[in-house]
């Protein structure tokens, strides 16, 4: 059962397209919140790894819940197009050197992609 969509320029868009990346950008948004108040120190002063450190494991902490235990519109998402968001996700952080926001991007649009490939399919 598909949850709620909305039609956007012709394109159909699940409620768990808006809140994946209504969480996408929530995360980047306070991740430059973050810089912009650390404005003075470097990029290798410990506040600033702490502060990468703690961000990082949080984003992760999300990403494993969704992937194994998602709830609302997300749960509508199937299980192999949650696992293979991941895994793209993953090869993309080490191949941009661990770079999160390609990775994000591209493991949440792998997921979105095979999941519309699997509805066309059932």
């Amino acid at each position: 059962m598909a949850g709620p969509s909305l039609f956007y320029g012709g394109v159909r868009v699940e409620a768990a397209d808006i809140a994946l990346a209504l969480t996408a950008l929530a995360c980047l948004l306070l991740r430059s919140a973050g810089v912009w108040l650390a404005g003075g120190l470097g990029s290798d002063h410990p506040v600033i790894a702490w502060a990468t450190a703690i961000a990082q494991a949080t984003l992760a902490a999300f990403v494993m819940l969704a992937i194994i235990a998602p709830s609302g519109a997300l749960a509508d998402v199937p299980l192999a197009a949650r696992l293979f968001g991941l895994g793209v996700g993953v090869a993309v952080c080490l191949a941009f050197g661990r770079n999160l926001l390609p990775a994000l991007l591209v493991g949440l649009a792998a997921m979105l992609a095979l999941r519309a490939i699997l509805a066309g399919v059932a």
